[in-house]
Formats: structure tokens, C-alpha cells, sequence
């Protein structure tokens, strides 16, 4: 739909009120220019600006879909078509939502494709029609002033990323496992906002060389230097999720194994514990036996010791000697 279209000329707007497509175009041939907003437009409204102002099918068709990276394409008729990378942090969620904006730059119009509720341009607007000195510059202001909004709106999302990043950071140099789900999530939100933000590097240098010639272009590289800045953060984000998710692998690997040693210990007690009362197993065995020679023979105190506490005696005093000798080598080993 029509978010707001009006028309500019000698620095101030010149209505206010609704405007039709067709009366946006029309008034193009009067001097000045027209900045056309669409968010969300359907393909007959695209398909009525491009009829309108003379756009190029294959603009038109880049301009409804959804795009990766930042990029800019000049076409006939001197019309660019710029395509931003919007974010915006929502903190309910935790989450950043990415949004587009498709700008068509000619020499009596701008007109604007929004794609996503991360792509606010209103801002830009109320700004820009405060500063008639740089509304006189005709449509490269806009292309400025839209510019400039989407590159401020990228800082609080820088900084709601660190401030995620550090608390998942805490967690693992402290000891304790982050959850490695989190961390992949905030690796990737990280990747898809230097995705937005790094191509747009060369699309700030490519349009600053066409705003040589004009006021604007001090305006270009102020905004270019606020992008170098974010780019650089968000870079430096990336490698530190890097870091943070080996570091939390390893303190997933030394919780295995604290794991593994608990286990062995318990396995060892179970272990001891079984061996004792083998030997009771074994005396209870050999009584419990109905064979005849042992049955006529053990009729006396002596015999019971003899053969019952003789037979406990001896496996208890193997397995002292066994687990001493086992004691004395982990002393060797941890020496």
C-alpha cells in the first residue's frame, strides 16, 4: 500500500494530503521531485509505478523479492535501484528481524519499497523535510537521508548483540556450560547481520563517487564512516562467538569428564563390594554341596575352620596384596 507520496520542489514539500501514482508521475514534469512510499505493495501497484514512471521490469522484480545482501544497479533512463539491509532488535523475543528497503532513484523521483516491519522510513522523512538546504540537492538527498536512518538503526542492534554475546560469555569462562543451542543462534543472527552490513560498504563507495559533484558529500561519508564503524564491531562480534563456542565445548568436555571419573569411582565401589562377599558366595557354595565325602568328613569344629574360614582367609589376603600393589602403582604414576 501508499504509506505517503509527495512532491518537493525548492527545498519544501509542496501538499499535504493523498496523492495518486498518476498524479506522483505527472507532477515529476513540473520540476522538482516526488518521493513515492509503498510498504508491502501488491504486483498491481508495482506494476502501475512501473508503467507510471518508466521503471524497469527486471528493477521491478528485484524489488519484490527478498535479497541477502545490500546492492545497487543502474539501469536506463539514469534510474538506480539500491536495495538496503533493514534490522531491528526485538527485545521481547530476543531476537533481530530483518527487514528491505528497494529504493528507485531517478532524476524527478524517488520511490520506496518496504519489505518487513524492520524497514521504518517515517523518520527519514520528518528529518529530511526539516533541512530544506538539503532537499534543494533533489533526490540524492533522500537517497542520503534514507541511508543515514538505516545505518543509525543499525547501532542499537550492535549493541543489544553484545550485550547477549557477554552474558553467554560469563556463563562458560565461569565454568558452567552455556546452552550451545543459544550460541549457534546468536553466531547466526551475527553472520545475517554482517551480511547486511558488510556488502553495504560498496554500495556506499559507488554512490559517494556519484555525489561528488554536489553538497551531499560530506553527508555520504559521514554516514559511510558510522557503517566502517558498525562493520567493524559486528566482524569482531563474529570472531568472539568463535571463541565463545570452543570455549564452551571444552567446558562441555571437562563436565564428561568429571562424568566419567564419578562413574569409575562408583564402578570401582561396586566392584569392591562384589569381591568381598565372592568369597562368602564361595564358603556358602562349598558347604551347600551334597556329595558324600564332604558330608562324612566335615563333622567337626576343625574342619569348619580348616575349610570354611581357611577358604575366606586365603582370597582376602590376594585381593589385600592385589589392591596394594595397584596402590602403589597410581602413586608411581601421579609422581
Amino acid at each position: 500500500m501508499i504509506i505517503d507520496c509527495a512532491y518537493y520542489r525548492d527545498g519544501r514539500r509542496q501538499h499535504v494530503g493523498a496523492m495518486s501514482i498518476e498524479e506522483a508521475a505527472q507532477r515529476c514534469r513540473e520540476g522538482g521531485f516526488v518521493w513515492l512510499g509503498l510498504f508491502d505493495p501488491t504486483a498491481a501497484e508495482l506494476s502501475q509505478a512501473s508503467k507510471c514512471f518508466g521503471l524497469h521490469e527486471l528493477a521491478v522484480e528485484d524489488a519484490q523479492t527478498f535479497h541477502l545482501r545490500p546492492k545497487v544497479e543502474p539501469y536506463e533512463g539514469d534510474i538506480r535501484l539500491v536495495i538496503l539491509r533493514t534490522a531491528r532488535y526485538d527485545d521481547e523475543r530476543e531476537e533481530v528481524d530483518f527487514g528491505e528497503v528497494s529504493v528507485f532513484v531517478g532524476p524527478a523521483f524517488v520511490i520506496t519499497v518496504r519489505q518487513g516491519v524492520a524497514s521504518e522510513l517515517h523518520g527519514a522523512r520528518t528529518r529530511l523535510e526539516q533541512r530544506s538546504e538539503l532537499l534543494e540537492n533533489g533526490t540524492n538527498s533522500v537517497l542520503w537521508a534514507i541511508l543515514d536512518q538505516v545505518v543509525d538503526t543499525y547501532g542499537p542492534v550492535v549493541a543489544e548483540l553484545e550485550r547477549d554475546i557477554e552474558q553467554v560469555e560469563r556463563t562458560v569462562f565461569a565454568g558452567s556450560v552455556a546452552p550451545t543451542e543459544r550460541i549457534y543462534f546468536l553466531r547466526r543472527e551475527v553472520t545475517d547481520f554482517y551480511r547486511a552490513v558488510h556488502p553495504l560498504l560498496a554500495v556506499l563507495a559507488n554512490l559517494e563517487r556519484g555525489a561528488r559533484n554536489t553538497g551531499l558529500l560530506p553527508y555520504f561519508r559521514d554516514v559511510h564512516d558510522h557503517l566502517v564503524l558498525v562493520n567493524e564491531e559486528v566482524a569482531a562480534q563474529r570472531d568472539l562467538l568463535a571463541t565463545v563456542l570452543e570455549a564452551n565445548m571444552a567446558v562441555i568436555s571437562v563436565e564428561q569428564t568429571k562424568v566419567s571419573v564419578q562413574q569409575n569411582a562408583t564402578i570401582e565401589q561396586l566392584t569392591i563390594l562384589a569381591t568381598v562377599f565372592l568369597p562368602l558366595t564361595f564358603v556358602t557354595g562349598f558347604f551347600g554341596q551334597n556329595f558324600g565325602w564332604l558330608v562324612d568328613h566335615v563333622n567337626k569344629e576343625w574342619d569348619f575352620f580348616a575349610l570354611g574360614l581357611g577358604g575366606l582367609l586365603v582370597p582376602c589376603i590376594a585381593l589385600f596384596l592385589w589392591f596394594r600393589r595397584q596402590r602403589t602403582s597410581r602413586k608411581r604414576l601421579s609422581t
